[in-house]
């Protein structure tokens, strides 16, 4: 259990240098992933949270964060004056294209030494989880 956690850190410092120079964490990066799957349709804070890939309290914050970078905007939904609705921006497509090259880069960098049939065999363990 020990090594996974070392894996799984070294993963994750290696994820923050990738996305330092955009001033962007994991965790909004994965914010923007979702807001741009869901294809010009807005999102709630509910759906966005359902679909992270680490679970957290704070998505509002996360949001609000985006928002103040000028990535996603938020309004309330006019047939549902409860609901709101966050979309991700022209200027969140952009910088997103930028940051998935940059992930890119940094996935192949961490799975270089590893062959595809290695990394077939790697996923069947891992999906024992």
């Amino acid at each position: 259990m020990i090594h996974f956690a070392l894996v799984s850190n070294k993963i994750n410092e290696q994820y923050a240098v990738a996305l330092k120079p955009y001033g962007i964490s994991k965790q909004q990066f994965n914010v923007l992933r979702i807001l741009r799957g869901q294809k010009g349709k807005p999102a709630n804070l509910s759906t966005i949270n359902e679909r992270m890939v680490t679970k957290m309290s704070n998505t509002t914050r996360l949001v609000d964060k985006l928002i103040t970078k000028g990535y996603v905007d938020r309004s309330v939904c006019p047939s549902n004056r409860r609901k709101v609705e966050i979309l991700i921006t022209t200027t969140g497509k952009k910088v997103l294209e930028k940051l998935d090259a940059a992930m890119q880069e940094t996935e192949n960098e961490i799975l270089k030494d590893f062959s595809k049939k290695e990394l077939e065999i790697l996923n069947t363990l891992l999906d024992k989880f």
